[in-house]
């Protein structure tokens, strides 16, 4: 906690962001940072709240009340290793992640949580700034080697959990850089990459290797690393699309988002991108599919880009502008939710359905429907089209952001030789008191949304740093790291 009266004392802040009209103009973070002194008292509304749902509300428990009552006192060497003690990256989380934790503090039964994530990457970014950030090298080797297939936030949690108990860990990732959904599927605006480039090199100094250009099942056989390693842990992520099964996918201009992401993070890399490759809104009428966090990257992409228009389509009916706290407190609620990108310009729709994409070649507009959701003959809720509802929009780009169904179903898990669940993620038990993330094989482990399906960047954190106390357990007869 912080200061007990400190909640009725000082009313939240938050960061502030850059003028719309100026942050649209490049591809950098826009968020301010508070100055110290705001951020003591932000620290000090932390209340004697007596039990600390933020806990439970955080993916990875982060001890929450203890950092911001030691932000509030000034002592944040001892913030940050607080912090560390249960995240290895809160510059990721701090920056990308919703903040789950704010909905489950008690302050947010009057709608005031405590700044949580803004406290959390202050915290670390001055941990950075001073110094105290340095690599963890094991005082001993165990001379276990380790191969983690997948550099996300799962396998870099992972990597460098296992590197820190004293394993030899190699990272194999079959793109030119380190990083995966951090680098590749998170727009700069959100998160610029030099975040990653320095943890690489703390991880470096700890024993991690780090092998791009590297993939598994194709130019490294699967069966070299189970020859080679005394475990390995796949941590590939949930990289399959959904798809838009509609008349006219087929038409040039509809692309999957994941696709126009990746190309505007090369770019922004200092990497070029083939002109007969490059996927642009420069000038064009977007239309992104999906109201996700995804669709809501297209949507900020796209007006950086200078779209003439930017429309963001959603299944699902509008949500409630403001929860029932009686009913969802603590849990994650909800509600009507506006992004960033959202603000900078664009029109959100709901409770719409693709009928057909319309053009000759190339997409030139979408043939639409209102939908319903209605009770089912079986029960449950059925999708229903509203009679009459029919109409079309101009779209020279398609984006399709409709969420991820399951890893790539390709030789990595063909030939590891491990069960599917039956949503088609690798099949793993995270509760075992022995074998946690252990897969049907039992010297390959699996984490982060290749094991769990489509989530968050901390869900991914909170699976590596398991699945490495999992695997320490199984080379070694017993753990020393936290679950």
């Amino acid at each position: 906690m912080g200061k007990p009266t400190g909640f009725k004392e000082f009313a939240r802040r938050d960061r502030p962001y850059e003028p719309i009209g100026a942050r649209i103009r490049h591809w950098r973070e826009f968020v301010l940072p508070l100055p110290e002194n705001e951020l003591s008292r932000q620290g000090a509304r932390c209340m004697d709240c007596g039990i600390p749902f933020c806990h439970t509300g955080c993916p990875v428990n982060n001890i929450i009340p203890d950092w911001n009552d030691l932000v509030f006192r000034g002592e944040w060497r001892e913030a940050l290793d607080v912090l560390h003690s249960t995240n290895n990256f809160p510059e990721f989380t701090g920056r990308v992640c919703p903040a789950p934790c704010e909905a489950a503090c008690t302050l947010n039964i009057i709608d005031q949580p405590v700044t949580i994530k803004s406290l959390e990457c202050s915290i670390i970014d001055k941990g950075w700034e001073e110094g105290w950030v340095r690599p963890q090298i094991p005082a001993h080797r165990t001379g276990k080697r380790v191969a983690v297939v997948g550099s996300g936030p799962a396998g870099m949690a992972c990597a460098q959990q296992l590197a820190r108990a004293g394993h030899a860990v190699v990272v194999y990732e079959k793109r030119d850089r380190i990083g995966g959904l951090l680098r590749y599927g998170i727009p700069d605006f959100k998160m610029e990459k030099h975040l990653i480039d320095r943890r690489m090199a703390q991880m470096q100094a700890e024993g991690v290797e780090f092998r791009p250009n590297s993939h598994v099942g194709r130019n490294v056989p699967v069966k070299r690393l189970l020859e080679d390693y005394d475990a390995v842990v796949l941590a590939g992520g949930a990289e399959s699309p959904r798809d838009l099964p509609v008349p006219g996918r087929e038409l040039d201009g509809i692309h999957f988002a994941m696709d126009f992401l990746v190309q505007q993070n090369t770019r922004v890399a200092g990497r070029e991108v083939a002109e007969e490759q490059a996927i642009l809104a420069t000038g064009k009428h977007v239309v992104v599919i999906g109201g996700g966090d995804t669709g809501s990257d297209c949507v900020g992409t796209s007006i950086r880009h200078g779209a003439a228009s930017v429309t963001q389509l959603e299944i699902l009916s509008r949500p409630p502008e403001k929860e029932d706290k009686a009913m969802t407190w603590p849990l994650w609620p909800l509600k009507m939710r506006t992004s960033t990108s959202h603000e900078e310009g664009c029109e959100r729709d709901w409770a719409v359905s693709t009928r057909r994409a319309l053009g000759n070649g190339r997409v030139q507009a979408l043939e639409l429907v209102r939908v319903e959701w209605v009770p089912g003959e079986s029960g449950g809720l059925k999708l229903q089209e509203v009679e009459g509802s029919a109409f079309t929009v101009d779209a020279d780009l398609v984006l399709l952001a409709m969420g991820f169904v399951h890893p790539m179903h390709d030789a990595l898990l063909t030939e590891s030789g491990v069960e599917l669940d039956g949503r088609g993620n690798v099949r793993a038990d995270t509760e075992a008191e022995q074998g946690a993330y252990q897969t049907s094989n039992e010297k390959v482990f699996s984490a982060g949304d290749m094991r769990r399906g489509q989530s968050l960047v901390v869900w991914a954190i909170r699976e590596g740093r398991q699945c490495a106390r999992s695997v320490d357990q199984f080379l070694m007869g017993y753990s020393e790291l936290p679950r």
